[in-house]
């Protein structure tokens, strides 16, 4: 067994009992010896050993097996595994260990293992050295604090040959000196407790450190303790992860940022510092990137996570050492800005980022903005957790997007009530969405020329529990920050298609057209084309009869773009209106530009037609314009006799307002229908 010269030979054959783990011999597939460890761990304990199949011994090592784990590899080097030992009584014994060859023409190997989550037991009987020459563990033997035996496992770990090591101690070699009380303790506890297994560090031959696990056990020879085993395993890497994987529990894998649990635990610990010292002040802002989702939508989700990237990197280069950045989720950031004596820090903090921001990003070559609302909040003696500072900033945060975006508010108490207020009606609207709490009115539009039905606008009202009904205007703004705009959209379609199929069933020779109104985000949606085919193959509509109105300001940011949606809609013969021109102050080469079919003046322009000044001038030029394009004009809002007759004149195809007559019900809108005239005053 190549044990120190001066080992007591009768020791040899005892050697291996002393390994606190379990070893077996296998030759061509019989486990032809099991050590003492084994032994104890099957339950045969007396008389001698029979050979036994590796299968009837061990459950889920071979393929075939009941559950396959890892087969039997021969590998010089030991091959991990993990699998069941099945004792005596039946019983199967979870256990991981390495499996390595002795002598590849005999087909011999060795299994060196372990119970997963025992401690060893006492060892017993004897193994021979190539044994131990073939586990990967390093395997030090000590008599009377000199190293009888190394094994080649030692050498690799250590550095040490086994003749540099045998005769010296391993206190001297390998421990460290600000290890050596522990190494007195754990030779102690051997003494009390039979064995010991502890993670520490050893320090290798030049020097280093290595992270391992020991196991120190006594070496018996019949029955009689004569030294100590040590067996060394390396858990540098398993250490290693361990650490990744805290790091990465505690931070945002696609950013690096700490995440919601770690940034939560840094403020617990700054506010506790502010209890400790009343002077110490600190803030929160919580920050939302806007229109995030559009570009996820447009781009693609690895674009969007490049961009999140991009603005966790700009957080980190505009923060202060002090300060601490976290990825709350989505496109949700926040910053702990410590360290400041008022709310006006925080305005500096918060404006820093603004402007940081306003610079594009690149992602995959294209120019993206990613402009964000921030909400602040400054700790006070009410913020007694990091839940209601941050619930306070997440106010501010609400308020900020409610303002218009791409701007930061503060904190007040003032605010708190009217975010609420605002939350609540979220709620409302999430709650309408789910039941489908929604009416539908229609509003019509003539020919101010002969009075004739041209067809209605479809307005998508909220029904209140009580039965009223009540306008959605303005929480569109709300249901596209909460995401809900393509379900508002998916509705409306849905009961304006159905109506649109009962106008032709019961007016079959009318031709009236149903508008829907679309915000820029609906339009641009790119499901919206999906939800509209699925919709009239199922409600059997008629496209040509749809007109789609989308407001002036949705085509201004990105004419091309505006081009490609509307150029689909009408592939499917399907019309759009510019809707509220003049509101925005677009460019009138638009009207050349767009396939639209119809313009809808806004209001403060119909107005004007009994004005005098530059607006009316204003109005007559757009109106022989739009039918000198051949596109219909429709003037909006038209309240008066005067404003109608003056109308007509100017050669305004179209007109709808409360002269005509108010949103209808859809029973009255069809009934409206059916006498398919308005009687124009005299004049007109």
């Amino acid at each position: 067994m190549n044990l120190h010269e001066n080992a007591n030979p009768d020791a040899r054959q005892e050697v291996l009992d002393a390994l606190p783990v379990l070893v077996l011999l296998e030759r061509a597939g019989k486990i032809t010896l099991a050590n003492a460890e084994a032994r104890e761990a099957l339950g045969v304990t007396e008389g001698k050993w029979v050979e036994r199949s590796v299968e009837d011994l061990f459950w889920g090592l071979l393929p075939g097996t009941a559950e396959p784990q890892t087969p039997l590899t021969r590998t010089r080097r030991g091959k991990p595994f993990h699998a069941s030992l099945r004792t005596s009584d039946g019983k199967l014994l979870p256990i991981e260990g390495t499996y390595s060859v002795l002598n590849a023409e005999r087909r011999e190997g060795v299994i060196v293992a372990h119970p997963i989550g025992r401690e060893p037991a006492a060892p017993k009987s004897q193994l021979m050295e190539d044994v131990l020459a073939s586990l990967p563990e390093a395997v030090a033997i000590e008599h009377e604090n000199h190293v009888l035996y190394t094994n080649p496992a030692f050498t690799r770990m250590f550095g040490y040959t086994a003749e540099e090591a045998g005769g010296g101690s391993l206190r001297e070699l390998i421990v460290p000196e600000t290890r050596f009380n522990e190494n007195a303790a754990s030779l102690k506890a051997v003494e009390e407790h039979g064995s010991v297994t502890i993670e520490t560090v050893r320090s290798n031959k030049v020097g280093e450190l290595v992270d391992v696990s020991l196991q120190i056990a006594p070496l018996l020879v019949n029955g009689a303790k004569v030294g100590h085993v040590f067996t060394f395993r390396d858990i540098g890497e398993h250490r290693d992860t361990e650490k990744k994987l805290q790091h990465d529990a505690m931070h945002d894998v696609l950013t690096g940022l700490p995440n919601r649990a770690l940034f939560l635990d840094r403020m617990n610990l700054t506010l506790s510092r502010r209890l400790r010292n009343p002077d110490y002040g600190c803030g929160v802002l919580y920050l939302d990137l806007d229109h995030f989702k559009e570009v996820n939508d447009e781009l693609g989700h690895a674009a969007g996570d490049v961009l999140l990237t991009g603005v966790a990197g700009r957080l980190r280069a505009t923060l202060r050492p002090e300060d601490s950045a976290a990825r709350l989720g989505g496109d949700e950031f926040a910053v702990l800005v410590a360290d400041i004596l008022t709310a006006s820090d925080l305005e500096i903090v918060a404006a820093r980022i603004l402007r940081e921001l306003e610079r594009p990003f690149e992602v995959y070559g294209r120019a993206v903005h990613a402009d964000a609302s921030i909400g602040a909040a400054m700790a006070g003696a009410e913020h007694s957790t990091p839940e209601l500072l941050l619930r306070d900033a997440d106010f501010a945060l609400y308020r900020a997007k409610q303002a218009g975006r791409g701007r930061y508010e503060i904190f007040d108490k003032h605010l708190e009530v009217v975010v609420t207020s605002q939350k609540e009606r979220e709620r409302e609207l999430r709650s309408a969405v789910e039941k489908r709490q929604f009416a539908f009115q229609y509003e019509p539009i003539y020919r101010l020329a002969d009075g004739k039905l041209e067809g209605f606008e479809a307005f998508l009202r909220l029904r209140r529990a009580d039965g009223s009904i009540e306008s959605l205007q303005d929480l569109y703004a709300m249901a596209e920050d909460a995401g809900m705009s393509i379900l508002l959209v998916r509705e409306t379609l849905e009961a304006v298609c159905a109506e649109q199929r009962a106008l032709s069933d019961r007016l079959p020779q009318q031709d009236v057209t149903l508008a829907i109104n679309l915000t820029r985000r609906q339009l641009y949606h790119p499901d919206l084309i999906t939800h509209l085919m699925r919709i009239l193959a199922t409600s059997g509509a008629d496209p040509s009869r749809l007109l789609f109105e989308a407001p002036e300001s949705a085509f201004n940011e990105d004419p091309d773009a505006a081009v490609a949606v509307l150029q689909r809609l009408a592939d499917w013969q399907m019309r759009v209106a510019v809707d509220d021109f003049g509101s925005s102050l677009a460019p009138l080469n638009y009207l050349v530009q767009l396939p639209v079919a119809m313009v809808k003046l806004a209001p403060r322009l119909t107005a004007a037609a009994v004005s005098a000044g530059r607006q009316t001038v204003v109005l007559e030029s757009l109106v022989r314009l739009g039918n000198t394009l051949g596109l219909q004009i429709v003037a909006q809002g038209i309240q008066t006799q005067e404003q109608l007759t003056a109308l007509a004149h100017m050669g305004c195809a179209l007109g709808q307002g409360p002269l005509f007559s108010a949103a209808l019900d859809p029973d009255d809108a069809l009934d409206l229908a059916e006498a398919g005239y308005w009687a124009l005053p005299k004049g007109a």
